[in-house]
């Protein structure tokens, strides 16, 4: 059942939110230490959260084998995570067109922006220090991430971004003072979810901004179709490029991380408090949930 929730004042939630960028906010150029070194046999990811951990594939492979796994799927979420970012600011800029320029509001969307596009640079900057190269939107996920920002609107924004930050939010806390993770990768992490958990807040009240003003079709609408950001996460945590960069029959590997239990279980461990959020909200429809289950999510 969908429980009641009270949505903050918008103007409210974005004044905590400015103090809040005041008090704790980054500049990567300045704030990571580009220039030290990589530690040698140190992880980009810790194992246990590396797609085929625990795999007959995984057992085969030497140990330089497992770290270099580790770039490369490490490589391939902060692609991801720039992608999405993309996605995101030009879906906030459209969306800014229709607000009022001096409210609260607004000037915490454009803080957001800010902090966005510097973890664009930082992620960029990361892929670069790793030694791996950043993976490239083929033709179709290009001209889908060039549409998306068109019908990313009212309830839809706030979710889509939910499903963009939540997930990666979740492992990245759970795994970021792990100490087989090189330093570097340690505090990329540590920025991002500091200011993500900003972002988040702001998203979360978006959507029951909208639950509780929208019409319920609208509601409808985005229970039963944000499921397909499931499908979406699985295939590009399964990139077959980053297998086949590492050295793995691409085929071969993407095979065995999809019925990698532990990788599903990751999954679910990410997805759970968004999963929650959703539930709550009434913004988990059957099909949705279809969706999430048969990406491993749920």
């Amino acid at each position: 059942m969908t429980r009641i929730i009270t949505p903050t004042d918008r103007e409210t939630v974005a004044g905590r939110l400015l103090e809040g960028s005041v008090k704790r906010s980054y500049d990567p150029v300045v704030d990571l230490d580009w220039d030290a070194p990589l530690e040698d046999g140190k992880y980009f990811l810790p194992p246990y959260v590396l797609s085929l951990y625990g795999t007959p594939m995984w057992e085969s492979m030497s140990e330089t084998q497992r770290v270099e796994l580790s770039r490369q799927e490490s490589a391939n979420i902060l692609s991801v995570g720039y992608w999405f970012e993309n996605i995101l600011l030009q879906a906030l800029l459209r969306n800014l067109l229709h607000h009022d320029p001096t409210s609260l509001h607004t000037r915490y969307a454009l803080t957001e922006m800010g902090d966005e596009c510097r973890h664009m640079t930082m992620f960029g900057r990361a892929v670069e220090k790793m030694g791996a190269k950043p993976y490239q939107l083929r033709w179709y996920q290009a001209i889908a991430a060039n549409l998306l920002p068109k019908t990313f609107r009212g309830t839809m924004l706030w979710v889509a971004a939910l499903i963009g930050e939540e997930i990666f939010d979740a492992t990245q806390r759970r795994v970021l003072d792990d100490p087989q993770l090189q330093p570097m990768i340690s505090r990329v992490m540590r920025i991002h979810v500091t200011e993500e958990s900003r972002h988040i807040r702001f998203a979360r009240e978006g959507v029951r901004r909208r639950v509780a003003e929208s019409h319920r079709l609208e509601r409808l609408w985005v229970g039963s179709v944000q499921g397909l950001g499931g499908l979406l996460l699985q295939r590009l945590f399964t990139n077959p490029a980053m297998y086949q960069r590492a050295g793995l029959d691409p085929k071969q590997a993407r095979r065995q991380a999809l019925a990698n239990p532990r990788f599903r279980e990751n999954q679910r461990r990410g997805f759970d408090s968004l999963a929650e959020f959703l539930e709550d909200t009434g913004l988990m429809r059957a099909s949705s949930r279809a969706m999430w289950r048969r990406g491993g999510f749920l």
